[in-house]
């Protein structure tokens, strides 16, 4: 019978079960922080040399919402006829300007894979949603809706809030089946989207696990940095971090003055 030691050393030599090499993995999922620049130039480079060597089927973004793409444009498309196409909106566009368009100019289509904001109301109220993950998700879920919103989320709205991200997650993993249904043999496709949505045991992977509709093998999770406390990934990449304004104090001193604000006024005669 193997000692235990020797069935950690096989275990620690062969990796996690579940984990793809990366050059054969039909799907690369890459999980950023939104606000850290070295992270997108890199996913912008593995787009350029993926493409460069025929490998690259389709990427699929976050920053864009279904059903949006670039598959009818022109390797020489503008930037602006592209974010025309894709709809951009919300999203800041020169950090993805390159992810975007070393694609696009390769003739690799980009897809938007988010939820459109038109469902995001139907999403919160929709209660079957709650199925498509365990308890333990979304326990792990609403905690990252609390700091997301610097535990200034009534309670009352974190239900809704959690329906959201799953339906973002469902959102983005039927996005790139299709992408993948469409990629030619020997070929991948790349999804783009935040470290907590590219988790494998809370994120986009879960629901493509779902009903056996990718096998675990065929995707390799990529987080930047330590990532998000519990987003688990086959790869961990090192970036250079940008230091970033707190956003939470800006918005807890601008909740503080609004309230001051309306107590003040409250008290006048």
């Amino acid at each position: 019978m193997p000692t235990l030691i020797a069935l950690l050393t096989c275990l620690l030599v062969a990796g996690p079960a579940h984990a793809a090499d990366p050059a054969t993995a039909r799907l690369l999922i890459f999980g950023e922080l939104h606000d850290q620049p070295d992270q997108q130039r890199q996913v912008a480079e593995e787009v350029q040399v993926l493409a460069r060597n025929g490998r690259l089927a389709g990427v699929v973004l976050e920053m864009a919402e279904t059903p949006h793409n670039t598959a009818g444009l022109p390797a020489d498309a503008s930037e602006s006829q592209v974010r025309e196409a894709l709809a951009w909106r919300g999203w800041p566009w020169p950090p993805y300007a390159e992810v975007v368009m070393n694609a696009v100019r390769a003739g690799v289509p980009v897809w938007g894979g988010n939820l459109p904001r038109v469902e995001m109301r139907a999403a919160m109220a929709d209660a079957s949603l709650d199925a498509l993950v365990d308890a333990n998700v979304r326990d792990a879920l609403a905690e990252a809706v609390r700091t997301g919103h610097c535990d200034l989320l009534p309670k009352s709205q974190e239900p809704g809030m959690v329906r959201i991200q799953i339906a973002r997650d469902a959102s983005m993993a039927r996005v790139v089946l299709a992408a993948l249904r469409d990629a030619p043999p020997g070929t991948q496709v790349l999804l783009l989207t935040g470290a907590q949505h590219a988790a494998r045991d809370q994120g986009v992977p879960l629901h493509l696990l779902r009903d056996a509709a990718l096998a675990a093998a065929d995707m390799h999770v990529v987080v930047f940095g330590d990532g998000k406390p519990g987003t688990q990934a086959d790869e961990r990449r090192s970036a250079v971090f940008t230091p970033q304004q707190d956003h939470c104090e800006g918005l807890r001193k601008t909740l503080g003055a609004a309230k001051a604000a309306s107590a003040s006024s409250a008290a006048r005669p």
